[in-house]
């Protein structure tokens, strides 16, 4: 029985339980909305070693941290690593993205070490396995990509990206109205050219069925893929992207009918006066289902800093409705990211996730906010590294400016306003 089925019959599960505790939220609620297909609980019976996150309306912002090699850097050491920052850094979830080298052995050991979520885009394996095999990704065949659907759940993968509403209509209409940067998804783009090369409809499509026979058998949730995203501003919300939205809303009704949890993924690149109105199409198109963002980045022209582009966009989605944040490295449009860029990209997007949650009222956020108040006003710099969301970064900076056992920070010193303003109201700040 999937998280899904169970909540439909009001029976209440380990992982519900373990949710509910840590988003202080009564379990039966919580229960109410996982029924409803509003909450999804990624939670793969074969992922042992899995702590439970909830993703969804109510919920903390979650967010989401990629990694995985690629031809040029096969490493699997360098992508455990990251996976370890990434947990360290506070993400709620990662996704293995491997190309490269030992595919199934990377992603066995990501299962095997991480207690957070794990997901993957099984199209990723199934065409790098038929360019070795066949000498061209267009030859893959449905059974090679269902057989890695199924290995891949069956090793204990808690969410898959699947780019099911990449269809023949849907590719024809980006054909006709035009794009300028085209079809950036690698998943979209993969299928995109199966399709035309062999002039069948998208696999993912025409075999749904398929696909939610194996995520119900191990309860993997399908993370329903944006494979025509845009990948600059020139080209987001236009036709195509919400053509694919809308049959992607047609597959969310089918996946909860069939006992399986499903949330959709959205764009992308997006300026800031239309993510309003892209979380609002998602959640009507989908009724209701947990959104996964990509930023959205609200530039162009930025890299180097898309992490900052991505967490602006973040907190303005998640502040209208978006639940799950896939981060963006500084690395983003260069090249792999760094063991540093994996954290500053997992800190920012847990910014913009928080930012959000304050904006939405949910439960212990404003808590956290005015405990910081308070340690400030009282000069209580430990309390106030302890409570920093990057406690690290924080301590590094006192001690950088010798700052460890002062009153009052470098930049102040003697008239520093809390203390000063305390004596004047009689209300002297305490130190530490």
């Amino acid at each position: 029985m999937t998280q899904l089925e169970a909540a439909q019959v009001g029976q209440v599960t380990r992982a519900m339980e373990q949710v509910a505790a840590r988003e202080k939220v009564r379990v039966e609620d919580l229960m109410a909305e996982v029924a409803a297909g509003r909450v999804v609980i990624p939670v793969n019976k074969n992922h042992h070693k899995l702590q439970p996150c909830g993703i969804g309306r109510g919920l903390r912002t979650k967010v989401n941290a990629n990694l995985g090699t690629s031809t040029d850097y096969p490493d699997i050491a360098a992508e455990l690593e990251k996976l370890q920052v990434a947990l360290d850094a506070g993400a709620d979830a990662v996704m293995d993205l491997s190309t490269g080298g030992d595919i199934n052995e990377c992603r066995r050991q990501v299962i095997a070490r991480s207690p957070a979520a794990v997901g993957t885009v099984p199209i990723y394996q199934a065409t790098v396995e038929a360019q070795e095999k066949y000498g061209a990704l267009v030859k893959m065949t449905v059974d090679d990509l269902f057989r890695v659907i199924e290995m891949q759940a069956e090793d204990g993968v808690d969410f898959i990206t699947v780019h099911c509403g990449v269809t023949m209509e849907v590719v024809e209409r980006l054909r006709r109205e035009g794009r300028l940067a085209d079809i950036v998804s690698r998943g979209g783009s993969f299928l995109t050219g199966w399709m035309l090369h062999n002039e069948q409809e998208n696999p993912l499509y025409a075999h749904y069925d398929r696909l939610l026979e194996i995520a119900r058998r191990y309860d993997v949730t399908l993370s329903l893929g944006d494979g025509l995203r845009p990948g600059c501003l020139a080209d987001a919300t236009d036709r195509a992207q919400i053509q694919e939205l809308i049959i992607l809303g047609e597959l969310v009704d089918r996946a909860r009918e069939a006992g399986v949890q499903a949330m959709v993924e959205g764009p992308g690149h997006v300026p800031l006066n239309q993510i309003q109105a892209n979380i609002l199409l998602e959640k009507r198109l989908c009724h209701e289902a947990p959104f996964y963002v990509l930023g959205p980045l609200v530039t162009d022209v930025a890299p180097g800093y898309d992490h900052l582009t991505a967490a602006i966009g973040g907190a303005l989605a998640a502040a209208a409705g978006a639940d799950f944040i896939c981060y963006v490295t500084p690395a983003e449009h260069l090249g792999l990211p760094t063991l540093a860029d994996v954290r500053e990209g997992v800190i920012a997007a847990r910014i913009a996730g928080h930012a959000a949650d304050l904006a939405k009222g949910l439960p212990g956020a404003w808590e956290w906010d005015r405990e910081m108040a308070r340690a400030r006003k009282a000069l209580d710099w430990q309390r106030q590294i302890e409570l920093a969301l990057d406690p690290e970064k924080a301590r590094q900076y006192r001690r950088a400016r010798n700052d460890e056992g002062a009153v009052a920070c470098s930049m102040c010193g003697d008239f520093c306003a809390m203390r000063l303003v305390g004596e004047y109201l009689e209300k002297p700040s305490e130190t530490c």
